[in-house]
């Protein structure tokens, strides 16, 4: 098996692109190769240690559905089945308005991670955090009809960010479909068949957390 390893994720640095209103991470060293607190080790061996500030809402991240919905699961609550090793459909969406059903097709979605490219991370640090593409409510409840597992996007929000009821978030994490958001290089899928991995740490009360979202891919 000639697979492939597709990183699809932003790297997460201080001073990074952040979603407007949200704070940037910030990080620090608690403990240096060249300042050690404490002496229990042998000369010459030193450790790194470091604290990390950070929005779940920072880089590339999954959003459960406690984000949006008081009584969904929480990032401990959401199965792995739910975030790993699930077959991928990419569906090529460009341009900046809404994402429409017929955009899905006639494809079979039942238990797919279904990314949607649309184009939008080339503005990643640039003119990228105001609305774009996004997907329509209806585009979510036939998502959610046609059984897809996790709903990926590769720009600002998967909602029309001037619309203040954010169907597409309610939709789908009320049917328990995580949302991963801020995903990049979908292109490095086209024409590929896939598994896709987008896997938080198991936070719980956790909402939405950044992830090393990945492609294993033929």
């Amino acid at each position: 098996m000639n697979a492939q390893l597709i990183d699809l994720s932003h790297v997460l640095e201080p001073g990074m692109p952040s979603y407007p209103g949200l704070p940037e991470p910030r990080f620090s060293v608690f403990s240096s190769h060249e300042n050690v607190q404490h002496a229990a080790f042998a000369p010459g061996t030193t450790f790194q240690i470091a604290t990390f500030e950070i929005c779940g809402n920072t880089g590339t991240y999954v959003d459960a559905p406690f984000h949006r919905h008081p009584h969904g699961a929480d990032l401990a609550g959401v199965p792995l089945e739910k975030l790993a090793n699930l077959p991928g459909l990419l569906l090529d969406v460009p341009g900046d308005g809404p994402i429409a059903p017929q955009h899905l097709g006639d494809f079979d979605l039942k238990g797919k991670a279904v990314l949607l490219h649309t184009g939008w991370s080339a503005r990643w640090g640039g003119d990228y955090f105001r609305s774009g593409p996004f997907l329509t409510a209806a585009t979510c409840e036939e998502l959610v009809r046609r059984g897809a597992a996790l709903v990926g996007i590769d720009c600002a929000n998967v909602d029309d960010m001037k619309d203040r009821a954010r169907p597409a978030h309610t939709i789908l994490l009320a049917d328990g479909v995580p949302i991963v958001e801020h995903l990049r290089d979908l292109d490095r899928l086209s024409g590929k068949t896939f598994r896709f991995f987008a896997v938080p740490p198991a936070i719980r009360g956790g909402t939405s957390f950044p992830v090393r979202a990945f492609a294993l891919g033929d």
